[in-house]
């Protein structure tokens, strides 16, 4: 049987439940709780948990760091802005660098024997107009701060450039414009109290290998023109730079896109040295097809006694 305190008791409790749910809240307060019974054993009750008045919530005040840390993360916001800012200037003129440098080579390629000379002098104005117009704003971005973080926005300008600068080169002299030659024409551009921008090896190598496209272009040019002998002479250099470059690229931490570029460079060489073979081989059936005058010079072909 049930004893008839521990019935009272329980009977207690939930009457005391009824009256506090059916009582209704004010707002603030927190809600009555029926006292503890004493524990059988005669240890000290427990103390119930109770909701946290508003002044409790609030919590102590704002540490005397947090304006600090608000103007910190003011001045990195700041600073980001500032460089992404920088970044789509770097953006537009690598385009505009871009866009010039390509009127540069398409202006290369209208050279033929007659105009030669008139041709690659216009070209060199133009090729300097691109350096003092154009690269001149990408130095007077990038000069005084860390330009080797913004390097992808500015690349492809400076890729384009090395090609249309190496191409005006070869067809002057026959030689390949260097490194350490570009960077010093950038030289007058910078202010001499802040270090100025130099074009690294990476992109001096992919504008590189750029040049054996066009190079390759200008090589059947010359072919339909009647000169063997300097379309020979492109293949040989082509030639040259692939096989110096085989060496390189391996040893190269970042060559993803260079073995790309190789890929391409090897295309245009087979390209040349096919065109060049098939005017020596069959030289007799292009002879009709070569020269702009009624008696065309077969000289090119070492038939210069050839009997008509």
């Amino acid at each position: 049987m049930v004893p008839l305190r521990s019935c009272h008791r329980f009977a207690h409790l939930r009457l005391f439940s009824f009256l506090s749910m059916a009582a209704p809240q004010q707002p603030g307060k927190t809600p009555l709780r029926p006292n503890p019974s004493p524990s059988p054993t005669g240890s000290a009750p427990k103390r119930s948990r109770t909701m946290a008045t508003d002044a409790a919530a609030a919590g102590p005040p704002a540490s005397k760091g947090c304006p600090a840390m608000k103007a910190e993360f003011a001045k990195h916001a700041e600073y980001l802005n500032a460089l992404n800012d920088k970044r789509e200037r770097l953006v537009k003129a690598s385009r505009d660098i871009t866009m010039n440098s390509k009127k540069v080579i398409f202006q290369v390629h209208r050279a033929s024997k007659v105009n030669k000379e008139e041709v690659l002098s216009k070209a060199e104005n133009d090729l300097a107009a691109v350096v003092n117009q154009y690269i001149g704003k990408l130095v007077k971005e990038l000069q005084g701060t860390d330009f080797w973080k913004l390097r992808r926005a500015y690349t492809f300008g400076v890729q384009e450039y090395v090609e249309a600068a190496t191409l005006c080169r070869f067809c002057k002299t026959g030689t390949l414009l260097s490194l350490a030659e570009i960077n010093d024409s950038l030289l007058a551009l910078s202010d001499k109290s802040v270090e100025p921008l130099q074009i690294n090896v990476l992109d001096y190598l992919l504008g590189v290998a750029d040049l054996s496209g066009e190079l390759m272009r200008l090589a059947i040019g010359r072919i339909s023109d009647g000169e063997v002998e300097y379309a020979k002479k492109i293949c040989a250099f082509v030639r040259d730079i692939y096989r110096e470059l085989t060496l390189v690229v391996p040893l190269m931490d970042d060559n993803s896109e260079m073995k790309k570029k190789m890929e391409v460079m090897l295309q245009s060489v087979v390209k040349i040295e096919n065109a060049c073979f098939s005017v020596h081989v069959r030289g007799s059936e292009y002879i009709p097809l070569l020269g702009s005058s009624a008696d065309p010079d077969y000289s090119f072909f070492g038939a210069s006694d050839f009997d008509q």
